[in-house]
């Protein structure tokens, strides 16, 4: 009996399920499809075997990857080897792509099988796989399959960014879409101004000119030959501003209102804004077809190339085709009315824009068409597949369709292929070396300024964190500081006892009691006994001020002793003069009492 293994790929693993009753199940297919939605009936169907989940989001992307590629990975390998059976004749492996059930098939040799009754098992353990596997739930397989989802979208597209044919595609879509309105406009703004001035459409062809011309002019009446000169400047063209000023001095153009020329006016700035905004889209497109097709722009034209490419979708699908479909790329109509009603078949269809099939002779227009067609299909495939692309090879292939133009014309034989395309390899490496130093040198550059940036940031971000708890602790360190030194340097320097500190507190209290005013009687008979020693320690006084008189020193220590000598010297008239205060208000509350 052969034994019946479904592939199940989803976002978190790979799972390997084995199938009862198989012979029955292929019998009733529709009995199955009516299981698949039930779990009890689904659970005696399949039995889960094995189940290998990835172990992070880009192991389950190049998983992806690989199973989308037709590629067995190694996980795939490991699993399906490991728990299969070994009698691989006796095995059948039911899985829900072809592609990677032939590579399986040719890789590991067992038989595989896609479609009907297992396409039909897969919904069901699509359906039921949470329930299948421990520990899984409904909202993390969800939000797997969410994440590999972006990932997988995310690494499809992207590329190179500077080689971005997708850019090339708007733009020359733009472009001729431009072209069409700016003509559009044009015609109605010679139209509508040529009511009032009628003889300057036949002088002016140039659409973008006559609207700037237009747009200064206004009304006729008032050009004269001050204006000469700028419009010299907008012609660029002497006879040509002659011959204006003299056409509206005899014009046959109806007079116009101020609110007409306005609107008209109006119109032409829109239409001269549009027509510089093209000259600076095909700038654009001329920069981003040297970038993305160098090879192709210098054979056949930056404008030819980029259509070339926006009607085959991309540069990728531009090298894919062969010779003979470039050719006839964008004669499509032509090609398949001439095969409905049996008539000739075109010879060119974009590729007829470039300047070599305008130059060659009617009967050798075809010889030339085709021979650029391959030329063509050679540079765009180089373009799409070379790491660093060059424009040397599309010069060389251009010098080889100038040289098979002239042997039509002339006869003289061109060279060979061989040794155009030697001479091309040399000269390539040695752009190919250029082009990567000064890759590398911006890189560096690049680089250090951006290690310059971040150290400066880091700098800044450093100092601006140190600064600011310093400057805390500096302000919550010094008045500490202070109140430290007064009482220790007081007695130090001035050689004062303790009761000498108690001259200046009395001076922060504003109420007193009963006991305060004792103390301050026995502080006063205190500072009359020590009033002698204050005059003795007065000629030291004396001593640090006649030098601070003299010199003025700038010691700190020095002023410190100055500052805090003076309330000393002057602590016995404030001492006295407090206690007599006090005495005072002692004899004012007593007298209050009786």
């Amino acid at each position: 009996q052969v034994l019946l293994h479904v592939l199940f790929e989803h976002a978190v693993g790979y799972a390997l399920l084995a199938l009862k009753e198989v012979e029955e199940i292929s019998l009733l297919q529709p009995q199955v499809e009516e299981s698949v939605l039930n779990l009890g009936k689904f659970h005696n169907i399949v039995r889960l075997v094995a189940f290998c989940p990835f172990a992070s989001s880009q192991v389950a992307l190049e998983n992806a990857n690989a199973v989308s590629e037709g590629v067995v990975h190694e996980d795939l390998r490991l699993l399906l080897e490991t728990h299969l059976p070994s009698k691989k004749k006796k095995v059948l492996l039911g899985v829900g792509d072809p592609k990677i059930g032939a590579a399986i098939q040719e890789e590991l040799g067992y038989n595989c099988q896609t479609g009907g009754v297992i396409a039909e098992i897969l919904r069901g353990v699509r359906l039921h796989f949470h329930n299948l596997v421990k520990g899984l739930t409904d909202l993390s397989a969800c939000k797997a399959q969410l994440g590999l989802g972006h990932s997988y979208s995310r690494a499809k597209v992207k590329f190179n960014v500077n080689r971005v044919d997708n850019m090339i595609i708007q733009s020359i879509s733009l472009l001729d879409q431009l072209d069409k309105d700016i003509n559009t406009f044009s015609m109605r703004v010679r139209e509508w101004y040529g009511y009032h001035f009628p003889e300057l459409v036949k002088i002016i062809n140039d659409n973008a000119t006559y609207c700037r011309l237009a747009q200064f002019i206004g009304n006729r009446r008032e050009l004269n030959d001050e204006k000469l000169e700028k419009l010299e400047e907008l012609t660029m063209d002497g006879a040509k501003a002659k011959a204006i000023l003299d056409a509206s001095r005899s014009s046959m153009g109806m007079d116009i209102s101020a609110i007409d020329l306005i609107n008209i006016e109006s119109f032409s700035s829109r239409v001269v804004s549009l027509s510089e905004y093209r000259q600076s889209l095909h700038t654009y497109l001329r920069s981003k077809m040297s970038q993305v097709a160098p090879s192709l722009s210098a054979l056949i034209g930056e404008a030819v190339g980029a259509r070339l490419i926006a009607h085959a979708g991309s540069l990728t699908n531009l090298a894919k085709y062969p010779a003979s479909t470039v050719q006839i790329l964008g004669a499509e109509k032509a090609l398949f009315r001439a095969l409905k009603t049996r008539g000739n078949t075109p010879k060119y269809g974009l590729i007829f824009h470039s300047t070599f099939i305008g130059r060659a002779a009617a009967k050798n227009k075809g010889r030339i068409s085709r021979y650029l067609a391959n030329k063509c299909s050679i540079a765009s495939r180089i373009d799409c597949f070379s790491e660093v692309p060059t424009s040397v090879f599309g010069e060389k292939l251009r010098e080889q369709v100038e040289e098979r133009l002239s042997f039509y014309e002339t006869g003289e034989i061109p060279r060979k292929n061989l040794d155009v395309m030697k001479e091309a390899m040399v000269q390539a490496e040695e752009a190919a070396a250029e082009i990567t130093r000064k890759l590398e040198k911006q890189e560096k550059k690049r680089l250090k300024k951006e290690k310059k940036r971040l150290a400066a940031l880091a700098l800044a971000s450093s100092e601006n964190s140190s600064s600011t708890p310093e400057e805390c602790e500096e302000t919550s360190e010094k008045p500490k500081k202070k109140k430290k030194q007064k009482p220790q340097e007081v007695p130090q320097e001035n050689g004062m006892e303790d009761p000498s500190i108690s001259f200046s507190k009395p001076k922060k209290k504003k109420s007193f009691s009963k006991e305060e005013l004792m103390s301050s009687d026995l502080e006063e008979t205190a500072g009359s006994t020590n009033l002698p020693k204050r005059k003795k320690s007065s000629p030291k006084e004396e001593t640090v001020n006649d030098p601070e008189e003299a010199g003025h020193r700038s010691g700190s220590k020095k002023k410190r002793k100055f500052s805090k000598e003076e309330p000393v010297s002057s602590g016995p008239e404030e001492a006295a003069g407090k206690s007599s205060s006090k005495k005072k208000k002692k004899f004012h509350k007593a007298s209050q009492e009786d």
